[in-house]
């Protein structure tokens, strides 16, 4: 059987998550309720998410809810369990879990860093364009304005000495 979500969200009281999917096979649309247990305030919101994506009994339904939308459900959970609201729990989390182009990524521990490199590796994967895709064009070719003229780099203009 196959199962395509449609929406998912997340019930504070009790904590629970809500999946409405349709069922292929039938072509009807249902509601799934899966209890999150064990779950408190200090709680890693990554192996929560593993463990329930994991789980055989809700595999097959969370089969297409990627492991970022449970990890961003979790945090908003553990965060109403802190006492945040839903909208300073909301900003934290795009903050922290965004790509800032100003952000150097070089001063970033490793965690940070792999966390970073999956979420864009996640962006890159949702805006790739496949030959199957119905607007794929083969040799696209884009020619962007140049309102303004181009700024030339100053360590590119200066004399080099002859070393390398």
């Amino acid at each position: 059987m196959t199962y395509i979500p449609r929406k998912c969200g997340i019930k504070f009281k009790p904590p629970t998550i809500v999946l409405i999917y349709e069922d292929e096979s039938t072509k009807k649309t249902r509601q799934r309720l899966i209890p999150i247990r064990n779950f408190s305030r200090f709680s890693d919101c990554y192996r929560a998410a593993e463990e329930i994506k994991n789980n055989p009994r809700h595999q097959v339904y969370l089969n297409g809810v990627s492991q970022q939308q449970l990890q961003k459900l979790l945090h908003l959970l553990r965060d109403s369990l802190n006492g945040l609201s839903l909208e300073k729990s909301l900003e934290a989390f795009m903050r922290t879990n965004s790509i800032n182009p100003e952000e150097d990524l070089n001063k970033l521990d490793d965690n940070e860093l792999a966390k970073k490199k999956k979420i864009m590796d996640e962006l890159f994967e949702k805006n790739q364009r496949k030959p199957s895709d119905p607007e794929f064009v083969y040799d696209l070719e884009v020619d962007f304005p140049q309102d303004d003229q181009i700024e030339s780099c100053g360590w590119d203009d200066e004399e080099q000495d002859g070393e390398i």
